[in-house]
């Protein structure tokens, strides 16, 4: 019989000698989309002393917000975090989403629950319409708990916002997620905030698990022949769902919102990953239809893609704008230092959420 001493010894033997085991994995492997780790992009920071001391501030604020809530332990399970998650998302943003200006207005959208955002000075007969997925790891989040977002870019994309809701695991699986996107921009083509007519300039933007979600959809677009979007955004998206990016295990301590999520993640054996997202997912994760890194890239849309240095996805992100850039299409990778995950989100509380939506607009007014 082992005492408590020899136990926790054997424990603590098992967890460096797992930890070595990755970090001699990730210096022998021969990762193909290394060759997309390269620092590309644009870095955007503050030219402000004043402005940068209350972003250390608001931020200082918000990662106290992330550790206080129950989603932050790292010892839940799947099932034990979900409930908490949906929760979460639905009370995080209720007290910015009181100040927001925007109309929102429920529709069926061609069978795929949604609500148009409409915000003031937006003409919604205009036919400008952008298609917005949102977050939430594919276990949670709604049009309700990203308004927030959804009004903002409805203001400076002078567009009628379709937020849809689609689809989430465990209820549902990847691929039904996938299908009501394309159901739903499907309708959005021929049916604006004022009813049946033909979209004139069309936008689409997601974030996180929505960021996964509008870069699958770009692609399809491509290969079944539609009209693509005028240009497309996308937060801090997933673009690998086998969890191989390096930031998932460099930005481990850094990305205080994520990293509950990743903590499991990183301690398991590669196939172990494997099997858990396949399963997760009750998909492939190597097929394009759920990491859309792996596919072609090659005829997308123009595309610009925001991530933090400081958060397990930044990898994902430039690696797909690194690849797809080199397969000829007009994508760009910005990124800002120290920011949360989806820090647009925050732009009541950081100058940084500010600036990237002035980027954003600029990105859109350019491809209007």
């Amino acid at each position: 019989m082992f005492g408590l001493g020899e136990f926790a010894l054997v424990i603590l033997s098992a967890s460096l000698l797992a930890g070595a085991s990755r970090l001699i994995y990730r210096i022998l492997r021969k990762d193909p989309l290394a060759q997309f780790d390269l620092p590309l992009g644009q870095l955007v920071t503050l030219d402000d002393p004043a402005m940068q001391r209350e972003s250390d501030a608001a931020i200082e604020v918000l990662n106290q917000r992330f550790k206080s809530s129950p989603v932050s332990s790292g010892k839940l399970s799947v099932k034990q975090r979900i409930p908490l998650m949906r929760d979460a998302m639905e009370t995080f943003f209720s007290a910015s989403e009181k100040l927001c200006v925007s109309s929102f207005i429920p529709v069926d959208a061609g069978g795929v629950p949604a609500e148009w955002v409409v915000a003031p000075g937006v003409d919604a007969g205009n036919n400008r319409r952008l298609l917005y997925i949102h977050g939430g790891a594919f276990f949670a989040g709604s049009p309700k708990t990203h308004r927030v977002i959804t009004s903002k870019l409805s203001e400076i994309s002078n567009c009628s916002v379709l937020a849809i809701d689609y689809r989430l695991m465990p209820e549902y699986t990847r691929l039904n997620a996938v299908e009501d996107c394309r159901i739903a921009y499907d309708w959005m083509m021929l049916n604006g905030a004022q009813g049946a007519g033909k979209a004139s300039s069309v936008l689409m933007a997601g974030d996180s698990a929505g960021g996964n979600l509008t870069l699958v959809l770009l692609a399809w677009l491509r290969d079944t022949g539609r009209r693509p979007p005028n240009a497309a955004l996308a937060l801090s998206p997933v673009t690998d769902c086998r969890f191989a990016s390096p930031s998932i295990y460099d930005n481990l301590t850094s990305d205080i919102m994520l990293k509950p999520l990743a903590a499991r993640i990183t301690r398991l054996p590669r196939f172990v990953i494997g099997l858990s997202a396949r399963h997760l997912a009750r998909h492939n994760p190597s097929d394009p239809v759920i990491s859309p890194l792996l596919g072609d890239l090659s005829n997308l849309a123009p595309t610009l893609v925001l991530a933090s240095d400081a958060e397990i996805l930044r990898d994902d992100g430039r690696r797909y704008a690194n690849k797809a850039v080199a397969a000829g299409s007009d994508v760009q990778f910005k990124y800002w230092k120290g920011m949360p995950h989806v820090w647009p989100m925050f732009h009541r509380e950081l100058p940084e959420a500010m600036q990237a939506l002035e980027h954003i607009e600029a990105f859109f007014n350019g491809h209007s």
